[in-house]
């Protein structure tokens, strides 16, 4: 590959970022009729398939997720590079992509635009899904992850905070069934819980081996449901111990257990793990989490 590929590569890179081409077509400033003649000629030169064409849009194959790593850290070297050569080796700019468990927007949603404000050149795309997201595809700069500690090798993982959990109960719901003294009298309650037996949060895991499933009556797959769902009344639910406190409308049934704490973990990829824009955020990230004083 040449300097003169390097349209085609970052046009790859895009698509595989927006998953369409109409969506990198805006990001670049091109029409889509150019996306589409640049990832032509990237997958005819290297004799490969980069993506699968599919009616909701592209979808980068194994070989064009390789590529597509390679390209994002090579686009992030090359806007370091241009900063030092204009004199603007500090400054903080572009993209930058954060990924999170869901659930916690109200912890760093302030966090990413107190970010904005001191580096008011920094476009901020905040990602949550079901699905891991991967950095060594360059699907984001900074992940936040939950539970055990992240082991994939070209991953630095740093800890941030553990989250308490406890178990509570809406005073409509207490006044309707009463309460359970203790998980002996959890018979005849209802229960909040995930629609995925698979969930690996601690507390959820703790859920399932003391509650009959025919008890757990409200499921979702979405956390501010599932809190949602605790506060109308619908069951017994585990909520983050900082969401609950000082909540009138709650009643505690068990408190906090180590057993059921959710670890936080910052994690960035080795080769974007030292520039500017990602240690300038991580740097903001533990300042920020000192005064999540309900947290830890």
């Amino acid at each position: 590959m040449t300097m003169e590929n390097w349209d085609e590569i970052r046009t790859a890179f895009q698509v595989a970022r927006m998953g369409t081409v109409s969506g990198a077509a805006d990001v670049l400033g091109v029409h889509h009729a150019t996306v589409i003649r640049h990832i032509d000629a990237l997958e005819k030169r290297l004799g490969t398939r980069l993506f699968q064409r599919h009616a909701r849009g592209y979808t980068a194959t194994e070989a064009g997720r390789d590529l597509l790593s390679v390209a994002q850290a090579t686009e992030e070297q090359f806007a370091q590079l241009q900063n030092r050569i204009k004199g603007q080796g500090e400054t903080v700019q572009g993209e930058l992509v954060v990924t999170s468990i869901a659930g916690i927007p109200d912890l760093l949603v302030p966090v990413l635009t107190g970010f904005q404000t001191r580096w008011p050149a920094v476009i901020v795309r905040f990602l949550t899904d079901m699905r891991l997201f991967r950095l060594d595809y360059g699907e984001a700069h900074v992940a936040i992850r939950a539970g055990s500690v992240p082991e994939e090798p070209d991953n630095v993982v740093q800890p941030l905070v553990r989250l308490k959990t406890g178990l509570y109960a809406a005073k409509s719901y207490a006044a309707a069934h009463g309460l359970p003294a203790s998980e002996a009298d959890f018979a005849g309650h209802r229960f909040i819980s995930p629609d995925n037996e698979a969930s690996r949060a601690p507390f959820y895991r703790w859920l399932r081996d003391h509650v009959a499933a025919d008890q757990m009556g409200f499921r979702t797959t979405e956390p501010a449901a599932s809190e949602a769902a605790l506060r109308g009344g619908a069951g017994i639910g585990f909520l983050s111990a900082y969401r609950a406190a000082g909540d009138p409308d709650l009643v505690e049934v068990l408190a906090p257990r180590v057993e059921w704490d959710s670890p936080l973990w910052i994690v960035t990829h080795v080769d974007l793990h030292r520039t500017r824009k990602v240690q300038a955020f991580v740097t903001h990230l533990k300042e920020a989490a000192k005064d999540w004083r309900l947290c830890s």
